[in-house]
């Protein structure tokens, strides 16, 4: 395993933060499950209102909790004073999304200063185990001097 410095002395109070902050992963219930320099494995609970018409998670909500995943192990890594957003995301489903609880799973692959590389696993556990059900590869932006706060909504 990779071992990364981060390089704000109080990245996990940041994360956990900003990660409250999230209303979307509080609507979907996500919650962090893992959290480490580098690393974040977010989770959450199957429920019927977050399923397509075949009972499968809906396609977006497994997009969303990857990326959630991924841009809170990209922002372990960044500086004091700063934010991370997706600049761009490609996901494969692989499985169809079955399972009584769904885990993303993000690695930074690359750290970088302005930009920093984090592929994700999402694995879908029941009764029967676990099974990988997407795979996503993800770029995320540090935008320094840009407080990780609420932003107003101009409509």
């Amino acid at each position: 395993m990779t071992i990364f410095k981060p390089r704000n002395a109080d990245w996990e109070t940041c994360v956990r933060d900003s990660f409250a902050r999230q209303p979307f992963m509080t609507l979907v219930g996500g919650e962090i499950t893992s959290l480490s320099p580098g690393f974040c494995d977010v989770a959450l609970k199957a429920r019927p209102d977050l399923c397509q018409q075949r009972g499968f998670l809906h396609g977006g909500v497994t997009t969303a909790l990857a990326d959630t995943a991924a841009g809170f192990a990209a922002y372990s890594l960044m500086p004091p004073n700063s934010a991370p957003l997706t600049v761009e995301l490609k996901i494969n489903l692989m499985s169809p999304a079955l399972g009584e609880r769904f885990v993303a799973c993000a690695r930074v692959l690359r750290p970088g200063r302005t930009l920093t590389i984090v592929e994700v696993d999402v694995n879908a556990y029941g009764q029967g185990g676990s099974k990988l059900i997407a795979r996503m590869l993800a770029t995320m932006i540090c935008m320094e001097n840009t407080p990780d706060a609420p932003q107003e909504l101009h409509g």
